[in-house]
């Protein structure tokens, strides 16, 4: 077994679960994502740093875009599959609440996948409001297959982005989950804020210290308007995010590259998670699999030695016998 942790990043928009990962020192194998000017966006941040997911000659099964069309079993092996999956109510018909009642929905595709490759652990995103869709039957669901069907323990809880370093609320759901049910998981204590808004914007005074949770659409709706979200009051003037402050409001590094247009930019920072909340869970999941994979070593290097003890104290005898 490999010490390399590896993952896949299925629905990966621009990468925040990539980011996350990587800077943990895991390895991206396989990528999916659909929509083109965030597929853009994804190969111009991470080809230098996963090079072999964008080689001529994997690139076509390895940076894929319909995961509906995918065959798992040509996906490359990985310990952790990862994704913000979109939240869509599944088939009630026959009240089987389970697999085969994900179909047609994407998260069907996760678990088809899981079935095929069974992975080390799942890390699924969703908006917190997946708890209670449906009155409550797609949290359920998900929850049965995951754990009933699939045989993977499974943790979850709301996560504010502002509990692990940014600015902004971002109340998301996470899902963890193991194919070893003995490995015990906790998720990350949360952490002192130290980033406000007035860091995000470089300035002396903005007029809220933890900002709006970024969305898709409705920009520019005015400092007043109760459906603001990306305008402030910094140093007295009026001013609007753009992508700068929206990569540091989603914990991005500012090298960090948009080759599409500033309304698609700020649309897929919308759509983005936050990298440090999704890192420091993370963290707490490789650490999980590291100790398993330690504690399993160790066991089968006691195994192997009492093994050799046991056969120098038989080979002895067996000589005596022949002997006599």
């Amino acid at each position: 077994m490999s010490s390399k942790i590896t993952f896949i990043d299925l629905f990966a928009g621009i990468g925040g679960f990539h980011t996350a990962l990587h800077n943990l020192g895991a390895e991206c194998v396989f990528v999916s994502e659909w929509n083109e000017p965030a597929r853009q966006t994804y190969r111009a941040n991470y080809e230098k740093i996963s090079p072999k997911i964008f080689a001529p000659e994997n690139i076509d099964k390895t940076f894929v875009g319909d995961i509906t069309k995918v065959d798992p079993r040509d996906i490359p092996d990985f310990d952790i599959i990862t994704g913000g999956f979109p939240c869509q109510p599944f088939s009630q018909a026959g009240h089987k609440k389970g697999f085969d009642d994900t179909r047609g929905t994407l998260f069907f595709d996760i678990a088809r996948i899981i079935k095929e490759k069974q992975p080390e652990a799942f890390f699924l995103e969703n908006v917190r409001g997946l708890l209670k869709h449906d009155g409550g039957k797609t949290f359920d669901t998900i929850k049965k297959v995951l754990t009933e069907e699939l045989g993977y323990s499974f943790y979850y809880k709301i996560i504010k982005a502002s509990d692990y370093g940014v600015p902004q609320h971002r109340p998301r759901l996470f899902m963890v989950g193991f194919k070893d049910n003995s490995i015990k998981f906790e998720f990350p204590e949360p952490r002192e804020l130290k980033m406000k808004m007035k860091d995000v914007f470089e300035a002396k005074e903005v007029n809220r210290e933890i900002g709006f949770t970024l969305r898709v659409g409705g920009r520019g709706s005015g400092l007043d308007d109760r459906r603001n979200w990306d305008t402030y009051l910094v140093d007295g003037e009026v001013k609007r995010l753009t992508p700068k402050e929206g990569l540091r409001l989603q914990g991005f590094p500012d090298s960090f590259k948009f080759p599409v247009s500033e309304t698609q930019a700020m649309k897929q920072l919308g759509n983005s998670v936050a990298v440090p909340a999704i890192q420091a869970t993370a963290e707490q999941i490789v650490k999980a699999l590291k100790e398993s994979r330690s504690m399993a070593q160790a066991l089968e290097a006691q195994v192997g030695s009492e093994s050799s003890s046991t056969a120098l104290d038989i080979n002895p005898v067996l000589r005596t016998e022949e002997l006599g």
